[in-house]
């Protein structure tokens, strides 16, 4: 492990500089750039979005971006992007367990698979959801995504990333994000890495508005962490490998695309440790709506209704008084793609694994398992504290539809359902 420093503040305008005197002194753009870097400017919205929607950084590197070759289309593997036309998008509960580790030497780019996606990628409405496993570096490969942002949920293992924009190490109970069109690489630290992927094909996250909780609770803006300038003189040759449209094309780079001397904005990676939200719950009755645990959320042109909300479900005290305490049975306009980073989730005791998944869309009916429901609906309400557990939800206004490896692979559960079937009735007649 690196000994890394980080800049801190959610999408504040940070400065750094690997070299003294790189960043440029009361303008972006000077006709000279101390070192004889180049400026070059990175927007990941609108020129013309409102200043507190605004998102761009100035970089001050040894070549600009456009130093390279032209792209060729190479094969997408598995991986995959909305609109899902391959299958139809079926209304079932649908449950995964992990997709395994690779055995043979697999960098990040081997490693990625497509478990299902929503929306339409060249309409930048939507998401992709992906799984990554790798246990080698990607040496002189580096990727980016033209489509869409990328929200990364660890599970296993470990990770040196480094980007155009600085170096982060992130580990299990953490969460990164990296901008749609940064370019980076991945190197496993001390074994395999097994995670989510959320690409975000929408408006940025940002993070959800408090309400009536007022001032503090949920994120704080202080906890996001930001990397420091840093880059290196390397002209060996390299593959910058771009995600555009859907396909997957490669362009040779005569040099490391990881020469930027020193930046300046606020559209940059950054990484979250979860074990900083604030969970805010109930302390009298009923069990909140699973909106109080989101940590980052995506909006959509209709008010309250998000393109995707990432919500985690994090140890906690549970002290509702007379209360069915894990989550009702419900349905939803919402879609839900759930994963467990670790432990045990409360609503499923059994099948739901760490680095397993499941899908509830649209209107499809789910809740506690019957086993679940049983001894939730019998047990001592004293406070409990919920240990040991971190699930988290990519939920979404678009239906999500899984993609052909999702629904054919050996990872399906194809009896999910069989954990409802204890449900029974009980009613006859008397209060």
């Amino acid at each position: 492990m690196e000994n890394l420093t980080y800049l801190t503040g959610f999408n504040n305008e940070h400065e750094t500089e690997a070299l003294p005197d790189a960043l440029p002194k009361g303008q972006f753009s000077p006709q000279k750039v101390n070192y004889k870097l180049y400026a070059e400017q990175f927007s990941s919205t609108a020129f013309t979005a409102p200043r507190a929607e605004n998102r761009r950084t100035w970089t001050y590197r040894l070549r600009p971006s456009i130093a390279m070759g032209d792209f060729t289309q190479i094969d997408n593997g598995l991986i995959r992007t909305a609109p899902e036309t391959a299958i139809p998008c079926p209304p079932n509960v649908l449950r995964w367990d992990p997709v395994a580790l690779p055995e043979a030497p697999t960098d990040f780019v081997e490693g990625l698979v497509t478990i299902a996606s929503n929306g339409d990628a060249k309409t930048q409405i939507g998401m992709g959801i992906h799984c990554y496993t790798a246990n080698k570096c990607m040496d002189s490969k580096v990727f980016y995504s033209s489509d869409g942002e990328m929200l990364f949920v660890p599970q296993l293992g470990n990770m040196l990333v480094r980007t155009e924009l600085g170096k982060l190490e992130v580990s299990k109970g953490e969460i990164l994000v990296i901008p749609r069109g940064i370019r980076f690489s991945i190197t496993p630290i001390d074994g395999p890495i097994r995670g989510y992927i959320c690409e975000n094909y929408g408006h940025p996250f940002v993070l959800p508005e408090r309400g009536p909780v007022g001032a503090n609770g949920y994120a704080n803006q202080r906890d996001f962490q930001y990397p420091t300038a840093w880059f290196e003189e390397n002209d060996t040759p390299h593959t910058v490998i771009n995600k555009y449209c859907g396909n997957l094309f490669e362009a040779p780079l005569s040099h490391s695309p990881f020469d930027v001397v020193a930046w300046v904005g606020n559209s940059a990676p950054y990484k979250y440790d979860l074990s900083r939200f604030n969970v805010i719950n109930t302390v009298s009755f009923d069990h909140p709506d699973p909106s109080i645990f989101t940590v980052l959320t995506s909006p959509s042109e209709l008010e309250g209704t998000a393109n995707v909300d990432f919500v985690i479900f994090p140890p906690r005290w549970m002290v509702a008084e007379q209360t069915f305490r894990p989550p009702y049975y419900h349905r939803n306009i919402m879609s839900e793609f759930m994963g467990l980073i670790e432990g045990t989730y409360d609503a499923k005791e059994h099948g739901f694994v760490p680095g397993g998944m499941s899908l509830h869309n649209c209107m499809t009916p789910h809740g506690p398992e019957a086993e679940v429901f049983e001894k939730a609906s019998n047990a001592d309400l004293s406070p409990q504290r919920y240990e040991n557990t971190l699930a988290f939800m990519f939920e979404s206004r678009y239906p999500i539809a899984p993609s052909e490896f999702a629904m054919n692979s050996d990872i399906r559960q194809h009896n999910y359902l069989a954990c409802w079937d204890g449900l029974k009735k009980y009613y006859d007649g008397k209060k």
